[in-house]
C-alpha cells in the first residue's frame, strides 16, 4: 500500500506539490519560532544567571525582602561556615558576591575631584586560585582595552562611563559611598581595563572589583550579600534548583534559619514572564495550525474536483467511501511526513545559522534596563525538530478529512 501511494505521488505531482510546499513552509516557520523563542528565553535565563541571580541564591531573609535597595547591613556574615555547609549540596558550585554603588571620583594631577559620576559596583572573585568567576563572568571576552586586574587595589570599568568621566587606564578613581555599617567608605582604585557587556543597563555605569578589595572598602569582612550557586553542567535546571531549595532547610537551622535561598526562576518575575512567553508561543503555533488546516483544505476540495472523474470511477468498480478516504488521508500522512521532514530541516538549518552568528539588537535596546544580551541567539535541540511535525501532519490529515466530506456525498 505505501509503496503504490508513494508512486502515485510522484507519478502525478499534482496531487502532492502545492500541499507539500505549504506544509514545508508552515513547520519551516513552525521550527523556526520555536528555536528562536527557546534561544531568547535561554540567553535571558543564562544572562540574567551570571550577573546578577545565580542558578540559586542564598541571602538573609531581612536582605531578600528589600533585595533591589542592595542593602549590605543585612549581608550573610561568617560566609567561610556558611560555604562549608553549602558545599555539602552537590552538583553545585558556590560563589560570594558584593553589590554596591556610589559615586565615582576622579582626580586631577593635584588630587582635586576632576570628575564624578554615579555607579554600580560588583565584587567578584577575580584573585582567587582557582576561581570560576573570571570565565562565568565572561571578563577576557568583554575586555576591550588594558587588562584583567592581577593584583589588589585594582578595577574594571564599563568603556561607557570611563568615556563620560574621561579616565584613562593606569589613572586612580576613588569610590564614594557607605559601608555594611553606615559609615562612609573611600577607597582608591587604579583603572586597569575598560569593559562592555553590550547590555545597556550593565554599560551606563558598571565598576569591577575583586571581592576581597570590595570587603574591606565596605567594612565587610567575610561578608557577602549574596552567595550564588551555580549548577556544574552552567545549565539551569529547575527541578534540580527545587531540590537544592529543599536540600537547603537541612542546613539553614545551623545559621538561626535567617537564611533564604531562591532558585533563578523565583527572581524578579522571570517565572510568571517565561510563563506568559510559552503560553505566547502555544498560541502562535496553534494560528500557523489553523492557518493550514484551512489552506490544505481548500488544496483537498480542489483536488477533489480535479479528481472527480477517478473517484466516480473507483466508486462505480466497488471501492466503498470509507476505504477512499482511508486511502487520501494515507496519502496525506505521506505528504505531511515527507513535507514535514523538509520544512523542519530548512527550519533547523536556520536556527543553527542563528545560533552561531545570532541577531544584534544593540539598537534596539538602548534604553533598555533588562539584563539581555542584545545578541539573540536560536537553541537547536532535537525535540524543536520533531515539534513542527504535529502541526505539519496534522494539518494535511485534517484538511484532506474535512475535503474527503465531499466524497459521502456522492451517488
Amino acid at each position: 500500500m505505501l509503496g503504490f501511494i508513494i508512486k502515485g505521488l510522484i507519478r502525478d505531482h499534482h496531487r502532492s506539490l502545492f500541499p507539500l510546499m505549504i506544509i514545508s513552509f508552515g513547520v519551516m516557520l513552525t521550527t523556526f519560532m520555536y528555536g528562536y523563542s527557546t534561544g531568547a528565553f535561554e540567553g535571558m535565563k543564562s544572562t540574567s544567571a551570571k550577573l546578577g541571580a545565580g542558578h540559586v541564591k542564598v541571602m538573609t531573609k531581612k536582605y531578600a525582602e528589600i533585595s533591589n535597595q542592595v542593602p549590605n547591613d543585612f549581608a550573610v556574615i561568617n560566609t567561610d561556615k556558611v560555604l562549608k555547609s553549602l558545599n555539602k549540596l552537590q552538583g553545585v558550585d558556590w560563589v560570594r558576591r558584593i553589590k554596591f554603588g556610589g559615586l565615582l571620583d576622579i582626580p586631577d594631577e593635584n588630587g582635586e575631584t576632576k570628575t564624578q559620576g554615579p555607579f554600580v559596583g560588583m565584587g567578584i572573585d577575580i584573585l582567587g586560585e582557582n576561581s570560576s568567576e573570571v570565565s562565568r563572568m565572561d571578563l577576557e571576552k568583554i575586555l576591550q582595552e588594558g587588562r584583567l586586574p592581577t593584583k589588589s587595589g585594582e578595577v574594571l570599568v564599563a568603556q561607557a562611563l570611563a568615556n563620560k568621566l574621561k579616565v584613562k587606564l593606569g589613572e586612580t578613581a576613588t569610590i564614594i559611598g557607605s559601608t555594611a555599617s553606615g559609615g562612609m567608605a573611600i577607597y582608591s582604585f587604579i583603572v586597569t581595563g575598560f569593559i562592555k557587556y553590550g547590555i545597556p543597563a550593565l554599560d551606563r555605569n558598571l565598576l569591577i572589583a575583586d571581592i576581597t578589595d570590595t570587603q574591606y572598602a565596605l567594612n565587610m569582612d567575610n561578608s557577602a550579600g549574596e552567595i550564588l550557586g551555580f549548577f556544574k553542567d552552567d545549565l539551569y535546571n529547575d527541578e534540580f534548583a527545587e531540590k537544592i531549595k529543599t536540600d537547603f532547610a537541612k542546613y539553614s537551622s545551623m545559621h538561626g534559619n535567617e537564611l533564604t535561598i531562591l532558585s533563578l526562576l523565583d527572581q524578579d518575575g522571570l517565572r510568571e514572564y517565561l510563563n506568559v512567553e510559552y503560553i505566547g508561543i502555544g498560541i502562535l503555533m496553534g494560528v500557523f495550525l489553523l492557518i493550514m488546516i484551512v489552506v490544505l483544505w481548500n488544496t483537498g476540495l480542489m483536488a477533489g474536483i480535479r479528481r472527480y472523474g477517478e473517484i466516480g470511477v473507483r466508486l462505480a468498480m466497488g471501492e466503498s467511501k470509507g476505504e477512499l478516504v482511508r486511502y487520501m488521508v494515507y496519502e496525506s500522512v505521506v505528504i505531511g511526513v515527507v513535507g514535514s521532514f523538509i520544512g523542519a530541516s530548512l527550519g533547523t538549518l536556520a536556527c543553527l545559522y542563528l545560533k552561531e552568528v545570532g541577531i544584534d539588537m544593540s539598537d534596539m535596546m538602548e534604553a533598555s534596563s533588562v539584563l539581555i544580551s542584545p545578541i539573540m541567539r536560536a537553541n537547536v535541540t532535537f525535540f524543536g525538530f520533531l515539534i513542527g511535525f504535529i502541526p505539519g501532519i496534522l494539518a494535511v490529515v485534517l484538511g484532506t478529512m474535512l475535503a474527503g466530506i465531499g466524497i459521502y456525498q456522492r451517488n
